[in-house]
């Protein structure tokens, strides 16, 4: 297939276009600036849909970035970064002459409610509680377009672990060094999904023609893993101990205590839906995605 991939030239984006290309998929990235396989987001606003049999949206802004101030400027380049790419890429596959036969969406489990012991699948409600419910709700939204001529498959990914990247960049040092623990209580459930099952969820969704609808993008274990559980796992991979807790009021000085939610609590999901689409995930376990991560 001819992928078209927007924000396909970050850490889940790389691990994406591997997979693809080592599966014979020719990929085209969509992003700022123009350059070889990729055109810019201006070239598909005002020339359309270039020739291609998929595509998928990955573009957004870093949430959690520690340097940008949580404050409405900052609010509305988070909104812009995943719902105006998202609607870009929709009207472009809705007025191509050629529509691709299968369109994928990732956004994220934060359109569930925090909960330490409700659990979520595909078909559980949320999305109108907090600002990131909201901002799921109006991302996946902004993906819809009329018709049944493509496939339409949204992915809704937990805190993404890899190599190089995501969630574990900035914790290995800290870790690495036995100053590592739990972010506040530690109690709070952790959604987590290693890139490379992430990369697949997404890729088996464009190979498979049956697969429609949403889709949790976590781990088979992930239901049932707290922030603690994770930090343990992560010392213990790494034969270090894990035992210094961040303080919640440390987190919510840092990132907000709107952003704070994202760290301090947690959603049980359980991945239903995608288990029953066909896809095997390669790391249904954490000791095994970390052990991955760390070697």
């Amino acid at each position: 297939m001819r992928v078209l991939v927007g924000g396909g030239t970050g850490f889940v984006g790389g691990a994406l276009t591997q997979l693809l290309r080592s599966r014979g998929h020719e990929v085209t990235h969509v992003s700022r600036r123009p350059g070889p396989d990729r055109i810019s987001w201006d070239e598909l606003s005002h020339s359309g849909l270039p020739p291609c049999d998929a595509a998928v949206n990955l573009a957004g802004e870093n949430v959690l970035n520690p340097l940008r101030r949580w404050d409405d400027a900052f609010r509305r380049v988070v909104i812009a970064s995943r719902v105006e790419t998202t609607k870009t890429l929709a009207k472009a596959i809705a007025e191509a002459e050629r529509p691709p036969r299968a369109w994928v969406l990732i956004t994220g489990v934060g359109y569930y409610r925090p909960s330490p012991t409700a659990e979520y699948t595909e078909e559980s409600p949320g999305g109108d509680f907090d600002f990131f419910s909201r901002l799921v709700s109006a991302w996946e939204a902004a993906a819809k377009i009329p018709g049944d001529g493509t496939r339409q498959v949204v992915v809704r990914s937990g805190v993404v672990l890899g190599k190089g990247g995501g969630a574990i960049s900035q914790m290995l040092w800290p870790f690495r060094l036995g100053l590592g623990g739990p972010v506040g209580s530690g109690l709070q459930p952790f959604p987590w999904i290693h890139v490379r099952d992430l990369a697949g969820v997404v890729c088996h969704a464009l190979e498979t023609e049956g697969v429609r609808g949403v889709l949790n993008g976590v781990s088979p274990a992930s239901s049932g893993t707290s922030n603690a559980d994770f930090t343990r796992e992560l010392g213990s991979a790494l034969g270090r101990p894990a035992l210094l807790p961040l303080p919640g009021w440390a987190v919510q000085g840092v990132f907000g205590a709107e952003r704070a939610v994202m760290l301090l609590e947690g959603q049980r999901v359980a991945p239903k839906r995608t288990l029953e689409s066909g896809y095997c995930f390669v790391y249904p376990d954490l000791p095994s995605a970390l052990q991955d991560i760390v070697s």
